[in-house]
């Protein structure tokens, strides 16, 4: 079926190229023949022609007695004769002209008998009669001869014609069957080296064609599936080699987090962020766990605890904090986030080290300087004292009691100096031996609030929400000396009963408040600088914090520190 198909469109072409041959050739061979012809009859016609002028001289030369009459009859007689003439009795020239043509020899015979008679002067009055038949002769070879011509010119406007519209046929044809289906395959492919097999090519008809160009569609069908699978499949393998470089980035960054001179709280953001970058995670949150105090919570994106995945944090077998994340399909690699929770463990681990290590550093430099102050200055306030003492027992035996009462009036009063120069120096050293232990801030603070609740009957109530994650160890000791400071304050100078002492963190600032109910402080500067809040304003200034104290007669007192907890922040920002 397929040979059958095929030929549809070579003998299509094959059938109309026959036909232009064969009226090419029928044709141009119907023209040969007829312009062949044609030349006998201009022949035919020229020898008729000179028959009748022939007839007229042998009348001339009866008349004239001419010597030339017996050689103009053999002249007449091979014209009569002549091969174009003989050649009238060709079946293509039309019979009444053959017949004709026998007529005139019938009567050139008849008049040649008498020409070469007696009485030849007869052929006068006969000639005329000849002459107009061999003009009717003429005329009908004429008009032969133009049908011919008009013939010709039809046969060939017919064949040419013919020939035009088959050649119109073949051209459209084939620009339908072959050319058009052509190019549509030519563009098509062209389609197709540019990646694009999206392809349906309209079948014309069912030929050979139309069979080529179903299977080039099927062809290109089958490549695109191909090609899109191997596509699929690179895009895959891509995205895997992207995924892994990707996880071996993020986690190359993350380690380097690690190698910072000290870790902060903005390592554990970037960390972080390297976490939601990680495929199918869109938000993680950091929770990090300190003894004594409000957990440390970084959060990185929209964070629903609702609908969350979660890792503890632990090194060495301590908890250290929990990892929480949102996920979403497609599902986070869980190699990559235990990587991420091993990270942040050991982050967690050495920034508790570091704070600790910096803590015990500085709180080992100030143990030096007290300790340097109890055997230098604490040992001549006391050798003072004891001669103090010594003098007033001395003096106790004088007789003069006016001068006995001069000497113990300054005995006294350098006694007061002595005594309360020896307070301060021994709160001094309390305070330098403040310690700070495991880098703890929170435990720290308990700790000493729990020490200074055996040197009063008020009652201290603590609340601490900050973490000793976000504060160095500067802070740390700089705040607990100010709390300290507040609180010895209280208990020394406002007789209250409650004692309130709040350390949170407001919009992104660390904020100390010290409250008691007692009697509160006028405004007199000797008291002022009596109650150490001088130094409390040092201590404030060296935070970058702004110190406020609302106070009043009979109504507390209320010692505010604030400062930013981002150190690039400032009160101007407020």
């Amino acid at each position: 079926m397929f040979k059958l198909v095929q030929k549809s469109v070579t003998g299509t072409i094959a059938k109309a190229m026959t036909l232009i041959v064969l009226l090419s050739v029928g044709t141009i061979g119907y023209a040969f023949t007829l312009l062949a012809s044609s030349l006998n009859d201009a022949e035919a016609v020229n020898v008729a022609g000179s028959m009748r002028m022939q007839s007229y001289r042998l009348a001339s030369d009866i008349q004239s007695h001419s010597h030339d009459f017996s050689s103009h009859i053999v002249q007449f007689e091979r014209s009569i004769y002549s091969p174009s003439m003989k050649a009238l009795q060709n079946w293509m020239v039309p019979e009444d002209i053959i017949q004709d043509y026998y007529k005139i020899i019938q009567r050139w015979h008849e008049l040649k008998a008498v020409l070469e008679s007696e009485q030849r002067t007869q052929y006068l009055m006969l000639v005329p009669s000849f002459v107009s038949q061999i003009d009717a002769f003429v005329f009908k070879l004429q008009g032969f001869s133009e049908r011919k011509l008009i013939e010709l010119a039809w046969v060939g406007a017919i064949g040419m014609g013919g020939i035009l519209l088959l050649s119109i046929f073949v051209v459209v044809f084939v620009r339908r069957e072959i050319v058009n289906p052509l190019r549509a395959l030519v563009s098509a492919s062209e389609q197709i080296q540019s990646h694009s097999f999206d392809i349906d090519l309209k079948v014309v008809s069912n030929n050979e064609i139309g069979i080529l160009t179903n299977t080039f569609n099927k062809t290109a069908r089958e490549l695109g599936m191909l090609y899109h699978g191997l596509e699929k499949a690179v895009n895959e393998k891509t995205h895997k080699l992207q995924h892994a470089n990707k996880s071996l980035e993020v986690l190359y960054k993350s380690s380097s987090e690690l190698t910072a001179s000290r870790i902060t709280p903005d390592n554990f953001g970037a960390i972080l962020d390297y976490i939601r970058s990680i495929e199918g995670i869109d938000a993680v949150q950091l929770e990090i766990f300190t003894e004594d105090e409000k957990p440390l919570i970084l959060t990185n994106g929209t964070y629903c605890a609702s609908d969350s995945a979660s890792k503890s944090l632990t090194l060495d077998g301590q908890h250290l904090g929990t990892l929480y994340w949102n996920w979403r399909l497609p599902c986070p690699d869980q190699a990559l986030i235990d990587n991420f929770v091993r990270i942040l463990s050991r982050a967690i681990y050495y920034n508790q080290a570091q704070r600790q290590s910096e803590q015990l550093l500085l709180l080992e430099e100030r143990a030096t300087i007290a300790r340097e102050l109890h055997d230098s200055l604490a040992q001549s306030l006391s050798y003072l004292k004891i001669q103090v003492s010594l003098l007033k027992r001395l003096m106790n035996k004088l007789n003069d009691e006016k001068s006995i009462l001069k000497v113990n009036g300054v005995i006294a009063d350098l006694d007061e100096a002595l005594s309360g120069a020896y307070t301060q120096l021994r709160e001094l050293l309390t305070t330098f031996r403040l310690s700070i232990q495991e880098g703890n801030f929170g435990t720290a603070l308990t700790g000493m609030v729990e020490q200074l609740k055996d040197q009063t009957d008020a009652q201290l109530r603590l609340n601490n929400e900050l973490s000793s994650t976000e504060l160095d160890a500067h802070e740390q000791v700089h705040l607990l000396q100010l709390i300290r400071e507040a609180i010895m304050n209280a208990i020394k100078h406002a007789n209250a009963s409650l004692i309130e002492i709040d350390c949170i963190e407001e919009n992104r600032w660390v904020v100390v408040r010290i409250k008691d109910n007692g009697i509160g402080m006028q405004d007199n500067s000797a008291k002022l600088n009596h109650y150490g809040l001088a130094i409390m304003h040092e201590r404030a200034s060296r935070l970058n914090a702004q110190l406020t104290i609302n106070t009043g007669h009979e109504l507390g007192c209320e010692i505010e520190l604030k400062y930013p907890r981002i150190k690039d922040e400032s009160f101007d920002n407020m």
